[in-house]
């Protein structure tokens, strides 16, 4: 629960945009015109886009709207880039290999939210004229993505010097744990090994304890697919004043170790230590960590600020003169006992009603389906509904030039002639791809 102001503040919010999602709806679900002959129109205004100016994923809005890129289907990073690029209005085409079974059931389904938006090829490049046939494509395309183990893309005879000679403007997106070169770059590894080199994996968890296994946010996605990303958007804007395109090393390790470029200024300057826990943001401060409730569910608070520090102590009732030593390391044990003894005395929503929207840093700890529906995040939209399946939206907002909602999810294979036609490809070399297996 929310305060009773704030609550019907951000309830009459909600309601406003659920009114002009509303109108939005009513506009679109008179429509006729559709797109590629079957999917609906989205148009958002009173008046039929003209949708030969769209993208082939139906798209026309986007600040990347205009780029075409080829993703060599793999897992996690790679996928999630992809993703943030399709989001943003690029025509992001998923090269599968064909007849791969999938490593998890729902890959290429409704529910692999990371392939969202983008049209598939399924494509055997064993087969003959497949690789030079995928090289046609990338003549024309402003770059790939590929997440191979390092000398794969070799191998297939797509290494980047000939995918140059074709395309000397491509944008080559390499994707890997430990990078193209070095000691360990032969080596398989998931995202915990990768976070483990860089250093942040010992800086989290408790001091009596291993190093907790997080989530794969920080090698996989925020070191990988988004540096990856952000390489290939950086590249681009390069390659519009020199006309030449180069290859994106994007490592794991890299990545994770430049998330962590705070703290290793703060170990060079002083305020960090290698001890687990004993650090200000590693919960071993009383003012930055998460409690838990009377009724066994858990609130963040994250009062670092001294002006924050002591709204905080005022609304939990942290009268206890040794709250005064807010910074004093050796008296961090003894403040957070008393501080989880005062959040033990309320439920999470009795808290939420004392602190949400306050000053005090504080913020209830949702699961994932509380996430969705609490009210800051409706009235955001934070979240969005594809198929049936409610997943993040894409982020971040832009006020000139928004994206256009994600496409559903693609079946491998399910675009494959349609794409090699509307990339030029004639009907002889499709005929004979269809009757070799290659597709």
């Amino acid at each position: 629960m929310l305060v009773p102001a704030l609550w019907r503040k951000k309830r009459a919010t909600a309601v406003l945009l659920a009114r002009k999602r509303e109108r939005w709806l009513s506009i679109t679900r008179g429509n006729s015109c559709h797109v590629q002959g079957s999917l609906p129109c989205r148009c958002r205004h009173d008046r039929h886009l003209d949708h030969s100016l769209m993208t082939p994923t139906g798209k026309q809005a986007g600040p990347l709207a205009g780029v075409r890129l080829i993703e060599f289907v793999g897992l996690g990073p790679g996928p999630f880039c992809a993703m943030m690029l399709a989001d943003m209005g690029a025509e992001v085409i998923r090269l599968h290999a064909k007849d791969k079974t999938p490593t998890f059931s729902i890959l290429n389904t409704r529910f692999d939210v990371m392939a969202r938006g983008r049209r598939s090829l399924a494509i055997d490049l064993k087969k003959p004229d497949a690789v030079e046939t995928v090289l046609k494509l990338i003549e024309q395309a402003d770059g790939l993505i590929e997440g191979f183990r390092p000398g794969v893309m070799e191998r297939l005879g797509l290494a980047p010097e000939v995918c140059h000679a074709r395309n000397p403007k491509l944008i080559y997106g390499r994707m890997t744990g430990w990078g193209q070169h070095g000691p360990l770059a032969q080596a398989a590894g998931h995202d915990l090994n990768y976070v483990a080199l860089s250093g942040a994996l010992h800086a989290m968890g408790s001091e009596s304890a291993p190093p907790p296994v997080p989530l794969n946010l920080v090698g996989d996605f925020g070191g990988g697919g988004m540096m990856l990303a952000f390489g290939i958007v950086c590249a681009l804007l390069e390659a519009k004043t020199t006309g030449k395109g180069q290859v994106i090393d994007a490592a794991m390790t890299d990545g994770a170790a430049l998330l962590s470029a705070m703290f290793y200024g703060f170990k060079a300057g002083g305020l960090w230590d290698n001890t687990r826990h004993s650090n200000f943001l590693d919960g071993a401060a009383h003012f930055y960590d998460n409690y838990r409730c009377a009724d066994g569910k858990y609130v963040s608070v994250g009062a670092i600020e001294p002006q924050f520090y002591a709204l905080l102590r005022e609304k939990i009732g942290a009268t206890d003169a040794a709250f005064d030593a807010q910074n004093d390391s050796a008296a961090w044990p003894a403040l957070k006992e008393k501080t989880a003894a005062l959040f033990a005395l309320r439920t999470r929503d009795e808290w939420c009603d004392l602190l949400e929207g306050s000053d005090a840093c504080f913020a209830p700890v949702l699961d994932w389906d509380e996430a969705i529906d609490h009210p800051h995040n409706r009235a955001r939209d934070t979240f969005i509904e594809i198929d049936g399946v409610t997943q993040p939206a894409p982020a971040p907002r832009f006020s000139r030039t928004p994206p256009a909602p994600p496409a559903s999810v693609a079946a491998a294979g399910e675009h494959s002639e349609a794409i090699l036609r509307d990339w030029g490809i004639d009907e002889a070399t499709i005929s004979g791809l269809r009757a070799s297996g290659a597709i």
